[in-house]
């Protein structure tokens, strides 16, 4: 058993960081980890009971999840997809919880269909936990240029590409990203039909005394 997978076997909870207080109770809830990666987040929910579904478009993702959860001895049902060109017949108000975390929306160019998809999969009285980075960071770290609201679809490098040697590097494709301010964010939430419960703000893993993420938890 490696590291990550004993982390997650001790504490699973504590595997959920800053939502935790979200998941203290899902034993038997349908949740949808959108964009869920390589299980880090849907793994833990597997162990405290949670039917776990994660959409994903990358297959390497998938085959790192299953071994994850294998290893802990739980399961996930791990769908790789654009998120896109999720089955809203299938899914059409089938889950209890939504759980999107790490910063997945600027991959995203229309963020109202992106939101219209959560609402639709969702359950009458479901819940939604939207974590992403803090549109003000990209201001705050942009050297001397502030472009809050450019809202312009630029070419920008894959999740965790930074962490491959140079060469490797090379290999990966560029991605379309799109910002969005928080007022688009907090507007597509409430235009599809959520209901806003509460907004929270989160210092970096540094505890800058800036904000460097955010969490919407929102209802149907």
């Amino acid at each position: 058993m490696n590291e990550q997978s004993k982390k997650i076997l001790d504490n699973p909870l504590a595997c959920l960081k800053k939502h935790k207080q979200y998941f203290e109770n899902v034993e038997g809830k349908k949740i949808a980890n959108l964009c869920g990666s390589n299980g880090r987040k849907a793994v833990p929910l597997a162990l405290l009971g949670a039917e776990v579904t994660v959409f994903d478009i990358s297959e390497e993702n998938r085959k790192y999840a299953i071994e994850l959860a294998t290893s802990v001895n739980t399961n996930i049902d791990y769908i790789v997809t654009d998120v896109y060109d999720i089955d809203l017949e299938k899914y059409k108000g089938y889950f209890d919880l939504l759980y999107l975390e790490g910063g997945i929306l600027h991959y995203f160019d229309d963020i109202d269909k992106l939101i219209s998809i959560l609402y639709c999969i969702l359950k009458d009285s479901g819940m939604m936990i939207l974590s992403d980075f803090h549109p003000l960071g990209k201001c705050i770290t942009s050297q001397g240029k502030i472009d809050y609201f450019d809202s312009e679809i630029k070419k920008g490098d894959v999740a965790y590409k930074s962490f491959f040697i140079q060469q490797e590097q090379l290999d990966f494709p560029d991605v379309s990203i799109r910002s969005y301010t928080l007022s688009e964010i907090i507007n597509s939430v409430l235009s599809q039909g959520f209901e806003l419960k509460r907004f929270d703000e989160h210092r970096g893993w540094n505890n800058e005394n800036i904000p460097w993420e955010f969490t919407i938890l929102a209802q149907k």
